[in-house]
């Protein structure tokens, strides 16, 4: 069977010979001439004319009020985490089945991780398992919620929209609400994916966006905060260019800031790819739906969108039965030149967040035992 997925997987990407990457990116469009005017411009650094378009396209694409251009997904959440509130001393919800860097955001905040299970169709966190760990653990007062068992506020909660495909963010929203959680969304990884027509990142008091060398758009590295409030926009935007105060010569910062701003060299690429971002969209949609048929006919689990939702299919994932099933497909693709990975290992389950609390995590275990990544570059 396995040889059947390696045939196919060749086949689709017309490549015979050289290894196949799980996900690389395609520079179709203007990045050269951006990227050379950017050069000429002798601006190359964190102010320019394409960081400031940058952020116009941000805004136009999620119709979010604000945006706010990052060096990396990771500064855009960690920053994102303390404008939303988050102390050291408090802990924030979050699944474990995400990427190590939603985790070491909430770290950098001085912040603790709970861990709630995930969704087994959607692969984001789950409102269900939100809502009985919320009633089951915490007390509001003071319209601040507490956790019983450890006394310490739970200021924010993350959900993550795994591989570009939406959670059930509006039902986890309404849940926050009622718990006065600040909800803060990763959506790193779906930039151009929507649940119920709204663009994900945008549900939430804060969202982000990584522009990594792996995402469906890239600029190297990069990342964006949106926001629809504009006082945190401009905290956001002061902060991440170390809290200066603005002067023609003298430098004066008015608290701990970092430097997080994006180099307008970067954002000369990161232009010319979100330009192309509907192109690459609708060809990552064909491409999972050629696999979703070539699966179904192996039967074997292709990972579709949710309903009512549109994924940008950043990566396509597959489920084996089990996981001697998950290490033999995974060590026969890789022999064969085909980049394979599984999913990442449990959060709860690094040396640095072993003793966070965590609700048991059912769905996110029987996960991180068969899910495997397949190539999802963008044909050429």
């Amino acid at each position: 069977m396995f040889e059947k997925v390696i045939k196919f997987i060749r086949d689709l990407y017309n490549e015979y010979e050289k290894p196949i990457p799980l996900h690389e990116p395609r520079f179709f469009g203007k990045e050269k001439e951006y990227v050379n005017a950017a050069i000429d411009s002798t601006f190359v650094s964190s102010v320019g004319q394409f960081v400031n378009r940058f952020e116009e396209m941000i805004c136009d694409i999620t119709r979010a009020s604000y945006a706010v251009a990052t060096v990396n997904g990771t500064a855009a959440l960690h920053v994102a985490l303390r404008l939303a509130g988050v102390q050291p001393g408090d802990e924030v919800i979050t699944q474990s089945l995400s990427f190590v860097a939603t985790a070491n955001s909430i770290a950098y905040c001085g912040a603790k991780p709970i861990f709630i299970d995930v969704d087994r169709n959607t692969l984001g966190l789950d409102p269900e398992a939100l809502d009985a760990f919320l009633r089951a653990n915490t007390r509001i007062r003071n319209k601040a919620c507490y956790n019983r068992r450890t006394g310490k506020r739970i200021a924010a909660c993350v959900p993550m929209h795994t591989f570009g495909h939406p959670c059930l963010i509006d039902a986890l929203s309404v849940i926050c609400k009622q718990y006065d959680l600040a909800l803060v969304e990763d959506a790193a990884e779906s930039l151009g994916s929507t649940y119920k027509g709204q663009q994900t990142g945008t549900f939430g008091l804060l969202g982000i966006y990584s522009l990594n060398g792996n995402k469906t758009v890239t600029c190297g590295g990069g990342g964006a905060i949106v926001t629809n409030d504009e006082r945190l926009a401009k905290q956001a935007k002061h902060i991440t260019t170390t809290a200066k105060i603005s002067h023609p010569y003298e430098y004066v910062h008015d608290t701990i800031g970092y430097n997080y701003r994006l180099p307008n060299l970067n954002a000369a690429l990161a232009c010319a790819q979100l330009e192309q971002l509907d192109f690459f969209i609708e060809k990552k949609r064909k491409l999972a739906h050629k696999y979703r048929e070539f699966f179904e006919s192996l039967d074997i689990s292709f990972v579709v969108e949710p309903d009512h939702a549109q994924s940008n299919y950043w990566l396509n994932t597959i489920i084996l039965p089990d996981r001697p099933a998950r290490s033999a497909f995974l060590e026969s693709t890789h022999s064969s030149g085909i980049m394979t990975r599984p999913i990442w290992r449990l959060l709860s389950k690094l040396e640095m967040y072993e003793d966070c609390q965590n609700d048991g995590l059912k769905n996110s275990q029987w996960l991180e035992d068969r899910v495997v990544k397949i190539p999802s570059s963008v044909r050429l």
